[in-house]
């Protein structure tokens, strides 16, 4: 692996096309699952509530299937972050609570989503830029993160300045480098510290991710010895061919390849760990969705509109369908791709 390029496999040809819907050309995810004897996905005991706080962001990246950016104005209001800590709290098994955006910590209600979910005694998860800790206004949020005992999963795309900067914009790197020693300073990431430091690494173009375990030590070895870095794992995450990252591959005149690519490597082993089995993806506005790839495709979850304001808890979703489309192939792709990073081996 070249400090250039962290790794890649390579693409192959193939016959969908792009955007954000596929081409009918590609077999229905369903009929995919049916071909390989697994039954039609269903939602189990919900485990994860992930919650997305607003689209405002600091950054605009290449990648970003929310489309977040700085003028962005989609965002939670009290009342709503008031009735998703009123859920959680009653339903006992959902014992993590996901936060993400755009940049969740720029958005009013993040503290009181944080406060309110380790009052319950849950697991609260910051899906965190880096760059976040340097805007105005954000002076104290590592501060605040740590003093709440909040996991940290951090976007670090490589571990070279020039693939992080091509990604996600100048300067970025620098700045990404400084808050992880930040995070370092105040405990996060340092072996055996309960602040845990996750960091996430996801393909610069059309490709998928390589062996997790393995870009994880080269990561270790890189980020230890260049910045004196420490972080507890490194999550792989593959790109989703929607929204803004389907533009950019319908300008490069690659999104066939990559469809085709995604399609022709699933992994019915990834199939069992799919996260929208124990997770539900709850809106900025409240609406209800199997996973946050849904949420920006608009995909209801199970197919139904609902939103917060019409259940009583999170545990009676269990059994439902999980709405599903081909965008699915890529989180089972490969060694497959959640939240939580690969599913399995390749």
């Amino acid at each position: 692996m070249s400090r250039r390029h962290a790794a890649a496999r390579p693409v192959r040809p193939g016959a969908e096309t792009a955007g954000d819907a596929w081409a009918t050309g590609s077999p229905p995810f369903p009929e995919t699952l049916a071909r390989h004897g697994l039954p039609d996905l269903r939602r189990e005991a919900v485990t994860t509530l992930q919650v997305n706080v607003g689209r405002r962001c600091d950054l605009a990246c290449h990648h970003c299937h929310v489309e977040a950016g700085p003028k962005r104005t989609e965002r939670m209001d009290a009342r709503t972050a008031d009735r998703v800590l009123e859920l959680l709290a009653r339903t006992p098994g959902a014992t993590a609570l996901d936060l993400t955006g755009g940049a969740p910590e720029l958005h009013e209600p993040f503290r009181k989503l944080v406060t309110g979910a380790r009052a319950l005694q849950r697991q609260v998860i910051d899906r965190c830029n880096l760059t976040v800790l340097f805007v105005p206004g954000q002076e104290d949020t590592a501060e605040f993160l740590a003093a709440n005992g909040v996991k940290v999963i951090a976007s670090l795309p490589c571990y070279t300045r020039e693939n992080v900067e091509q990604q996600r914009g100048r300067g970025v790197f620098g700045r990404s480098i400084e808050a992880l020693r930040w995070f370092n300073r105040l405990g996060y990431g340092i072996p055996a510290s309960p602040l845990h430091l996750d960091l996430v690494y996801n393909p610069l173009g059309p490709t998928l991710p390589p062996s997790q375990a393995e870009l994880e030590e080269r990561y270790r070895t890189e980020l230890r010895e260049l910045f004196g870095i420490e972080f507890h794992r490194l999550l792989t995450i593959t790109n989703m061919p929607i929204k803004r990252f389907a533009r950019a591959l319908a300008r490069e005149g690659r999104s066939e390849e990559y469809l085709s690519l995604l399609v022709h490597h699933f992994n019915p082993q990834t199939v069992p760990e799919l996260m929208c089995r124990n997770l539900v993806s709850v809106g900025y506005d409240g609406r209800l969705y199997d996973c946050d790839f849904n949420q920006m495709l608009d995909l209801s979850l199970g197919g139904r509109d609902r939103s917060i304001w019409d259940i009583s808890d999170f545990a009676g979703l269990e059994g439902d369908p999980i709405a599903n489309a081909r965008h699915c192939y890529g989180c089972t792709a490969g060694a497959g791709s959640s939240c939580g990073g690969a599913l399995g081996s390749a």
